[in-house]
């Protein structure tokens, strides 16, 4: 289709959406960026949050825990580090892990560790911020 992009999201674990989409909203690392068909090509780095893929019958939302992005004017291909299906998400599994955590930053530790614990806390945050929107959505 002419009003079509082929949208295309993979993670370690597999596919995990494939299929054509009116417009793609993405969490670059310098701010969300909207996709539509016939964009201009761009590579860029993604930042943990949540992927909307518009199509005619509706919306599909996938968090990524970050990655990579490759627009091409007739597809969008994203490289993520994990991806989960919004629906799929562990509100309980998530609060474990920003509990974990927010105590490994509590302690004494060196400077790897911190950024291995900040970058989890950024990716669980982002995680509960969807689950947030998600319920506002079905509230």
């Amino acid at each position: 289709m002419a009003n079509s992009i082929q949208v295309d999201i993979v993670s370690a674990e597999g596919q995990i959406y494939s299929g054509p989409a009116e417009m793609v909203f993405v969490p670059a690392q310098e701010g969300e960026l909207g996709i539509a068909p016939r964009h201009a090509a761009l590579l860029t780095l993604l930042k943990a949050g949540e992927v909307r893929v518009k199509t005619l019958e509706g919306e599909t939302s996938v968090f990524v825990g970050g990655g990579a992005l490759e627009i091409q004017p007739n597809r969008v291909t994203i490289l993520a580090d994990t991806a989960i299906r919004a629906k799929d998400l562990d509100e309980a599994a998530a609060l474990a892990a920003k509990q974990r955590a927010e105590e490994v930053l509590s302690g004494k530790i060196d400077k790897l560790e911190q950024a291995e614990a900040l970058a989890e806390l950024a990716r669980v945050t982002a995680q509960l911020k969807l689950l947030e929107k998600l319920r506002k959505i079905k509230g």
